[in-house]
């Protein structure tokens, strides 16, 4: 077996695990959920625009609540996760809400192979872009998937933190991994980003670090016109040398800021 199907199995397990731990999570807080609203930023909402009536595929949904985010606004949405255990997680979610939504267990880069159609919307968020080995064939699948004119929206992390030292100890900015792509992966410690302490019995989790550039042209190679990038101060999880604020999301505190998340959206042609 060809080492990067190994990491992306190993990935896929510790998936698996994560689900049932963030299930019953704080982090996700799905009883609140389960009340009704959605669980997407006041900026994408205004980013994305009004999405009733379109199609809208969900790429890396994990368990669904963003995806039936989006259905509760209106939308036709399928969403996608190579996880079995949150797919069939997001579907009895789905079921139990009454909301409308379609959910595929698939590799994102295999996709094409097993799902048929076009989207108005390929949409995307928050902690993905880290576990895909091959940027250039993410972008190719976002261009099939859409259709003339339909565009892909991500809001993720700025590939610029994962230069940085995540252990306990880095008070401070402190450079220790590579921004630009390589072919092997980063191997870090399993530990839940939502619940830290839940033990899990798959012991690594693998990333690949992929650059701003390298996204943005991707994204244009793959037919897409770059409409905006948007980069943010703030991160919607912690790191060791960040604070929280009244808003709930994690900011540096300076001197001086820091780019830790972006958002972007292009169109077909």
């Amino acid at each position: 077996m060809p080492a990067r199907d190994e990491y992306l199995q190993a990935n896929r397990a510790l998936w698996d695990e994560w689900t049932a731990i963030h299930e019953g999570s704080a982090f996700y807080d799905l009883e609140s959920f389960r009340k009704g609203g959605v669980r997407l930023h006041d900026f994408e909402l205004d980013e994305v625009g009004d999405v009733r009536g379109k199609d809208l595929l969900h790429l890396q949904c994990h368990f669904g609540m963003d995806t039936l985010s989006w259905s509760r606004l209106g939308a036709r949405v399928t969403g996608v996760d190579f996880s079995g255990e949150a797919v069939e997680l997001a579907r009895r979610l789905a079921n139990e809400l009454g909301l409308e939504a379609s959910f595929v267990q698939a590799n994102v880069l295999e996709l094409p192979d097993v799902l048929d159609g076009q989207f108005d919307v390929v949409y995307t968020s928050r902690g993905v872009l880290g576990w895909l080995p091959d940027v250039p064939r993410w972008a190719e699948v976002i261009g099939h998937f859409l259709r003339p004119g339909g565009f892909f929206y991500i809001h993720e992390i700025h590939p610029f933190v994962y230069v940085f030292d995540i252990e306990d100890d880095a008070t401070e900015p402190r450079v220790k991994y590579p921004y630009f792509a390589r072919n092997e992966p980063l191997a870090f410690e399993s530990a839940d980003y939502a619940v830290p302490d839940a033990p899990v019995k798959q012991p690594f989790a693998y990333d690949w670090s992929h650059s701003l550039g390298e996204v943005i042209n991707s994204l244009i190679d793959g037919g897409l016109r770059v409409d905006f990038l948007h980069e943010w101060p703030f991160l919607d999880w912690d790191m060791p040398f960040l604070e929280k604020r009244d808003d709930g999301r994690w900011w540096y505190p300076g001197p001086g800021e820091l780019p830790l998340s972006f958002s972007l959206r292009a169109t077909k042609q």
